[in-house]
Formats: structure tokens, sequence, C-alpha cells
């Protein structure tokens, strides 16, 4: 790739503009971010595989912007699966990112980060992991939001399940726990709210499953929302930050001497040299017990409830001023 406006790769991808930089405050140029994602491609392709993939983009001169349908101009070897979005009440054409070339294909398109659904297109209905979110009050906050994977680790293990762990490549932590097929959505939904809600008994002064920010007095949230259609990015993908961090596995016993800047798109193919961390660390699917099901169906879906309790405010505010 020694060209600069527009060359070949080995994946048969015309790549265009490789020289210029990937975006203010980026520190590395669009050809750094397509080598990234080239030397990682077999780690990151196995996360993406099969599953409807939606990016975040950044085109020259604009905002960082999350794309889902796939544009009209995508070529036709790109795989693609139509879904309605009952938000939006239409049909979308997601991406399956399966391959190389379409990894590459997506490189050039300036998409930076990679963000699956928790299920394959197999099984729409079952997600494969469940997630623990872990976001500290700010970027400051790394430590704490450690210190709460560890709660979050304790509350799997009370119950017999054990998960993996990577940073977000953001301010936070993912935890993620890999399930049979067993589980429907709303199972898995239940299992991850109990989980929360023990991780937050456990130490309460550290973290919180307030949905509301105002409700969280400096605490990091654990969030119990990845679940049913959502998506998380996925391991080894940059991030729309500056000095484009990546979401990078890391051995529960060494994730207290790391910060998110130690993996970036420079530095972490050098760390990964041939290992994929994360596919090592990942335990093996298990069953959620039942138990924790029925305990989780108890507890209110945090974005519901947070959704009344704005309102309740609101009207009270009103009423205040009345």
């Amino acid at each position: 790739m020694a060209g600069t406006r527009s060359e070949e790769s080995p994946a048969d991808v015309k790549f265009t503009n490789l020289e210029q930089p990937l975006f203010d405050g980026a520190g590395v140029t669009k050809r750094i971010l397509v080598e990234y994602l080239d030397s990682v491609s077999d780690r990151i392709i196995s996360e993406l595989r099969d599953r409807p993939l939606s990016v975040i983009r950044v085109t020259r001169g604009q905002a960082p912007f999350m794309q889902k349908n796939v544009p009209k101009y995508t070529p036709e070897w790109v795989a693609t699966v139509p879904l309605w979005a009952e938000a939006s009440r239409r049909t979308v054409d997601y991406a399956l990112c399966n391959d190389r070339r379409t990894l590459l294909w997506f490189a050039n398109q300036r998409a930076i980060e990679y963000h699956p659904t928790l299920a394959r297109i197999d099984r729409l209905d079952r997600p494969t992991h469940l997630v623990l979110d872990l976001d500290p009050p700010s970027a400051a906050g790394f430590a704490a939001a450690v210190a709460a994977a560890h709660l979050v680790r304790q509350a799997l293990a009370e119950v017999g399940l054990a998960g993996a762990v990577k940073t977000s490549g953001a301010k936070g932590v993912h935890v993620f726990v890999p399930i049979d097929s067993e589980s429907t959505m709303e199972d898995a939904a239940a299992a991850t709210r109990a989980i929360a809600r023990r991780a937050e008994r456990l130490d309460p002064q550290a973290a919180t499953t307030a949905f509301l920010k105002a409700d969280r007095e400096g605490k990091v949230f654990v969030d119990s929302t990845r679940t049913g259609g959502a998506t998380v990015v996925a391991a080894y993908s940059p991030r729309a930050r500056p000095g484009v961090p990546v979401s990078f596995p890391i051995a529960w016993d060494k994730l207290d001497d790391v910060v998110p800047a130690d993996f970036t798109i420079v530095t972490a193919a050098q760390q990964l040299a041939d290992r994929d961390p994360w596919t090592e660390a990942m335990p093996a699917p298990q069953q959620i017990p039942t138990d924790l099901v029925v305990e989780g169906r108890e507890i209110p879906i945090a974005r519901v409830a947070a959704m009344h309790e704005g309102k309740r405010r609101a009207r009270s505010r009103r009423d205040g001023r009345k």
C-alpha cells in the first residue's frame, strides 16, 4: 500500500486517500487504520462473523456517525441481512463482516468502530453472551471501572458463572459471559439485571445500577441494558477517540495494571503477536441458573424504569411551578 491516492490491496479492495489524517485528533492516517485492521483481521472477524453489524464512521469534516443500513454503493460481494427495525418502522439492511475483503472495504470507508449484535443471524432469538458494561463517571475513572469489574466477577462466581474482560476502548470495561443456546433474550436480560444488582450490593459505595446519571452519585454504572437487539463494540475494534484506542482483552490478574491508552491501533497488534487472548480467555458457553433468571425478572428493566421516573420528576417540576 505505497500510493497516496488510490491503490489495490491483496484483497482486491481499492483504497483511497491513505495518507490523509484519519480524523481530527486521531494522530494517525487512514493507512494506519487499514493496516491495523488487516493485521487483526482473523481475530476481529471471528467476533463479527454472522452478526448484523453497525459501524461508526468518520468522514472528513463531519462528526462521527453510526451506520446501520449499508449505503447504496455497497459492493454486491458484501453479505447483508434485512431486519425490521421497530424504532424506525423500516427494514434495515445490515452488513455481515464475514471475511477480510469486507473488513478492508469498511476500513476504506473510514469505519473505525465495529459493533456487532449479541446474536447470530441463524438464531437471532438466542444471545451468545451476557454483557456487563462498567461505565465510570469520568474519563479519569478507569480504576473505578476495574474495581467494579472485580465486583461483577465475584457476583458471577457466586452463581457458578465465569466471564472474560476487556477494555471498552473508551473509559470503561466490558465483562462478557458466554451462555448456551437454551437461553432466550428475555432470560438473558433478566440474568444480566440480577448480576448487575448483585454486584451493586457487594459494594454500594462503588457501584450502582441507577440508569439516570443524576442518581449515580459519582459511582460506576453497572449497565445491564446490553441485551436484546443491542450491540457492543467488538474485541480488537478501534474507537473513534483521540489516539484511536482499541477495545482490548485483558487477563483478570492483569486488569489492575493497565489503562486504556496502553492499547491503540499503533501498539495493539504488536502486543498481540500471534495470539488471540479474547478467544483464549473466554470460558465455554454456560447454562444460566434458573434461580438467577427468576431473580432478575423481579428487577425492573433499567431503561423503562428510568423513563417512567424521568416523566414523574418532570411532572413534579411542572407542578412545583404552578
